[in-house]
């Protein structure tokens, strides 16, 4: 019951992609869409839901039975558009925080468990609040005295 409130909640809001609350026919029908008949079984086989193809990975399509290069860059950039995300800017400095609230909420979000299932992105920016960047040591800046 807590899942679809948090269904509800999450599609009321913009930022939130509808792709997130896909079922596994759904994400079939839309690769079929998108010119790949072919791959439809892999993703029903593989029971990629819509929390599952936000989480996968370019390097994961072959696990699934999809090889073809061409195809799986196009498939994972049309991902990234269902996302409204940008492609990877790989000159980026690591110095900078790395994503934004909506990209750690579909992180958390595409994971299962009781919790990650109530989780809406309103909830998520609340408890998170700033949550941006917490570099993994303390001193990181912190210059040393010279002996």
């Amino acid at each position: 019951m807590a899942a679809m409130q948090s269904a509800v909640e999450d599609l009321k809001d913009e930022k939130v992609p509808a792709c997130l609350y896909w079922t596994v026919a759904q994400v079939s029908d839309w690769i079929e869409e998108l010119g790949f008949p072919n791959y439809k079984e892999c993703f029903q086989q593989n029971m990629i839901n819509g929390r599952k193809l936000i989480l996968i990975e370019a390097s994961a399509f072959p696990n699934i039975g999809i090889t073809d290069f061409e195809h799986i860059k196009m498939i994972a950039k049309s991902i990234r558009d269902l996302l409204e995300i940008e492609e990877p800017d790989w000159t980026r400095s690591i110095s900078l925080p790395p994503r934004s609230d909506l990209g750690m909420y579909l992180e958390v979000k595409g994971n299962n468990g009781k919790n990650k299932d109530s989780l809406t992105f309103k909830n998520f920016c609340l408890n998170n609040n700033n949550a941006k960047w917490r570099p993994p040591l303390a001193n990181h800046c912190l210059i040393l005295p010279s002996y």
